[in-house]
């Protein structure tokens, strides 16, 4: 995959290897505004592939019953779970986040960003997203309707499942 680094900085494997993960990484989701249906091949990926995968939200999520799933509820506010994933994710880390700006932090700190379409921010690509993000922003508070994102597809979901394989194979520790 274009832009993720090979040798990738990994934590200690204590919490890995008490819950039989073949990951030192976790796997971080902005669960708040990301689809079901990703969260549904994120949730079938971490019992197959037993790797850590934590939902962060303002709101309760549903999640199955594994040891490879949990989720923290962090308390209303702008940004502020987005600044909880920050804080927790390690370098080597992957997260899942169609916000922009939470994908650039994540990459300035070492890991590594997905967006539910399958596209894997980088540090070759971040910097273009935000100016556009920041371009349509402005647009829209000057009064522009901008639309809003097309319907996530199926290509769009198998994209998401095939970046994600790609990533576990070249992490599996």
């Amino acid at each position: 995959v274009p832009g993720l680094k090979p040798d990738l900085h990994r934590r200690s494997g204590a919490e890995a290897r008490a819950t039989g993960s073949l990951f030192i990484v976790q796997i971080w989701v902005d669960a708040d505004a990301c689809p079901n249906v990703i969260k549904e091949i994120l949730f079938r990926v971490a019992e197959r592939a037993r790797i850590m995968v934590t939902l962060l939200a303002n709101q309760p999520v549903a999640v199955p019953r594994t040891q490879y799933v949990r989720t923290v509820q962090v308390s209303q506010g702008f940004d502020v779970a987005d600044n909880e994933i920050v804080l927790r994710c390690e370098p080597g880390d992957l997260v899942i986040t169609a916000d922009i700006p939470l994908a650039a932090l994540v990459i300035e700190k070492g890991g590594h960003a997905l967006n539910p379409r399958g596209e894997f921010y980088t540090t070759e690509n971040i910097r273009e997203r935000l100016a556009m993000r920041n371009f349509m922003d402005e647009l829209r508070n000057t009064g522009v309707n901008t639309g809003g994102p097309a319907v996530l597809s199926l290509s769009d979901r198998q994209a998401f499942a095939n970046q994600l394989d790609r990533f576990l194979t070249k992490t599996k520790g």
